[in-house]
């Protein structure tokens, strides 16, 4: 039987394999902090990669890392084997770098992702808003994505084919599964939030816009008079 090969791709195929990537914060309770936590840290976060439903990508997937903010102590954080999060605490929200690399066996190159550090609620109006506060519930940001592997080496589809389950490429993007829907909405929510800010932007030029507008006017009245 032939070997298989590090480096011989499979022509014309292509498999994707789902995961879910993002975070998930919980406000500290002034009344319990955890021994050593700083002062001004108000949150408990852990930023994760993962497979959708729990599946094993780790067949797969060589490490993960995270970059966090440089305020942190040793802000580049590699999990070399499940599972891939950071848990940390904090105040600020920030981006984190996501930088995942594939197994030997696969030939490619390692892909980067983005995630924005989401510690507090934003959607609802402020009645609810406050009771999620008050209530210290978690917060949760966390997006679908697929890693598509076009024409992989002869050695890395026997292990995409042979642990976990091959899919072909989606025509749409984000086939449904967990935090799928949940996502959408999420998208939704940070364009209506968007929407809204802009709104208000436009709102505040209008006002200011009139303003001057009068000002002028006003000007021009007082030099006529002269």
């Amino acid at each position: 039987m032939p070997s298989i090969s590090n480096t011989k791709r499979v022509k014309g195929v292509s498999i994707f394999r789902p995961f879910v990537y993002g975070s998930i914060a919980t406000p500290v309770n002034p009344d319990k902090k955890p021994p050593n936590l700083p002062p001004d840290h108000t949150h408990q976060w852990t930023v994760s990669v993962k497979g959708v439903d729990g599946a094993d990508i780790s067949h797969f997937i060589k490490k993960v890392q995270f970059k966090l903010h440089d305020t942190y102590a040793n802000p580049l954080r590699t999990c070399e084997s499940p599972p891939f999060e950071v848990s940390e605490t904090g105040w600020g929200e920030f981006e984190i770098v996501i930088k995942i690399w594939f197994v030997p066996e696969s030939g490619e190159k390692p892909q980067s992702c983005f995630h924005f550090l989401k510690l507090h609620p934003y959607i609802g109006d402020k009645a609810e808003l406050d009771l999620a506060r008050q209530q210290r519930r978690p917060v949760l940001s966390y997006m679908y994505d697929e890693l598509v592997f076009n024409e992989p080496t002869e050695a890395m589809y026997d292990i995409l084919t042979s642990k976990g389950s091959a899919k072909l490429p989606s025509r749409a993007r984000g086939a449904r599964g967990e935090f799928t829907e949940e996502s959408e909405a999420m998208e939704l929510d940070r364009l209506n939030v968007g929407i809204q800010i802009v709104k208000e932007n436009i709102d505040k030029a209008k006002e200011t816009l009139l303003a001057k507008e009068k000002a002028v006017a006003e000007l021009k009245a007082e030099r006529e008079k002269k």
